[in-house]
């Protein structure tokens, strides 16, 4: 789910709903380690966010209290936690997704744990499913955005699937980013390899790049330097961006409109799934083990949405008002295993670098 960053959304769109300080993070008498430690530490993303009231909870049921620890981004996240394997640096890691696990499995960062209200999650999103290394939190889908205004405007129907993205009719038009520097960017990368195959893509690429796609290095040069729509100040009214950013640019409009001003092209989305795990050599398991339960624990979930603008795991927490209204459910949302993510993921990024940059 960048992670995330694939997140920027959260932090960038809306300030006042970006990484929130969290209350009452500091340490006991006890300190941070140890088996009976009351404090237990997550190491995340920067893109982490939960309300204050739902962590009280938390503290007040449990006892323990939660400090974080953040890291960057995911890609930056996982590594340092790789480094530090055996020594972590914390009881339980967030943030990890589908397009980085398998480098954490293979590096055998976590402990086994089955969380409690794991059977309320899709199959779909149990990407380690019988093993129970990590625990499905959240998920959401990298899809390209369009201007309705610039389409309207135009009287031109907007794209819909990667097909239309090299039609005429949308030429430079679009703009991505670097799949090498971004998480969306990647994760547009992976949607063509999905759809097209191990070889199809590269032909999609070539007819993307005669058809005048612009590159640039981040999600936020892109939605709001490139892009025209929510806000942006450019002159590209498509940019790779994701299903959730329609609902995050209205949700601090005062006066709400009937529809968001941006849309989603639907069949050009790849489905992020983001975990955490115990972190081997945590020197608070069990505090760890109850913070795991608590992610996935409805009271979690339904915070989830209007924090960090992705989708609970839990298929029985209803989406905030804000999300059915002007978001988009993307059912057919392309995929692919973290064992293939892995296999390829660093010759498809050099091939696509020497192909499209």
């Amino acid at each position: 789910m960048n992670s995330h960053l694939r997140r920027a959304i959260g932090t960038a769109l809306l300030g006042s709903l970006g990484l929130m300080a969290l209350a009452g993070c500091g340490e006991d008498s006890k300190g941070s380690g140890g088996a009976d430690s009351k404090t237990v530490t997550l190491v995340s993303h920067d893109s982490f966010a939960v309300s204050k009231a739902v962590l009280k909870e938390f503290t007040e049921k449990t006892g323990y209290t939660v400090r974080t620890q953040t890291g960057g981004d995911a890609g930056s996240a996982v590594n340092q936690a790789i480094l530090s394997k055996g020594h972590p640096q914390g009881d339980v890691f967030f943030g990890v997704d589908n397009t980085l696990l398998s480098r954490a499995l293979d590096n055998d960062l976590f402990t086994p744990h089955r969380a409690k209200g794991l059977d309320k999650v899709p199959a779909a999103l149990q990407l380690d499913a019988g093993k129970h290394r990590v625990t499905p939190v959240d998920y959401g889908d990298v899809c390209v955005n369009y201007d309705r205004k610039y389409f309207a405007d135009k009287k031109l129907a907007p794209p819909r699937t990667y097909e239309d993205l090299t039609k005429p009719a949308y030429k430079n038009l679009l703009v991505t980013e670097n799949a090498a520097t971004s998480s969306p960017g990647l994760g547009f990368l992976l949607g063509t390899a999905a759809k097209y195959g191990d070889d199809g893509w590269k032909g999609y690429w070539k007819k993307l790049r005669a058809n005048g796609v612009e590159v640039v290095d981040g999600w936020e040069q892109a939605y709001f330097d490139r892009f025209s729509g929510a806000g942006g100040k450019g002159d590209k009214p498509l940019v790779v961006s994701y299903a959730s950013s329609p609902p995050a640019g209205v949700a601090e409009l005062k006066t709400k409109p009937k529809k968001a001003p941006t849309g989603v092209a639907t069949g050009t989305c790849f489905r992020q799934v983001e975990f955490a795990g115990l972190l081997n050599g945590a020197s608070n398991p069990k505090g760890g083990k109850a913070l795991l339960d608590f992610l996935l624990s409805k009271r979690f979930q339904a915070d989830v949405p209007l924090n960090m603008y992705v989708n609970p795991a839990r298929e029985d927490v209803e989406l905030p008002e804000l999300f059915t209204r002007y978001g988009v459910k993307i059912a057919d949302s392309a995929t692919l295993s973290p064992q293939k993510i892995a296999k390829n993921r660093e010759p498809w990024v050099k091939a696509w670098s020497s192909l499209v940059l």
